[in-house]
């Protein structure tokens, strides 16, 4: 199996700076696509940034400009820098990827989330 643990979440003040990160550990085989997803309250499960292997990038047209996701292969980590941090960023951010366990099919994993609170 693998397991995606989140951290760097937490309260800020708007025009604020967080940075998240993720590790994916278990039986690793191979880790492809990661990302960033969150959920506010009410609200569905949105987008945030995704990245592939090569290091391809895909953003939500809200944090473009903002946010930048990256990756370390080697670590199997990928982390979001959060900059100029809005109230509206506020939710659950949840790490997402596609990962091969040890004698396992490739599956689609999710971390258990970290709270962002962005208020004065």
């Amino acid at each position: 199996q693998v397991q995606l643990v989140e951290s760097g979440g937490g309260l800020v003040q708007p025009g604020g700076f967080l940075r998240l990160s993720c590790v994916a550990s278990g039986s690793i085989v191979t880790v492809y696509n990661m990302g960033w997803y969150r959920q506010a309250p009410g609200k569905q499960r949105e987008l945030v940034a995704t990245i592939t292997t090569g290091g391809n990038t895909n953003y939500a047209d809200s944090v473009k400009d903002r946010f930048t996701i990256s990756r370390d292969n080697a670590k199997n980590t990928v982390y979001l820098q959060m900059n100029s941090l809005k109230p509206e960023d506020s939710a659950v951010y949840y790490c997402n990827a596609d990962a091969r366990a040890l004698l396992r099919p490739r599956n689609n994993y999710w971390g258990q989330g970290t709270q962002v609170t962005v208020s004065s």
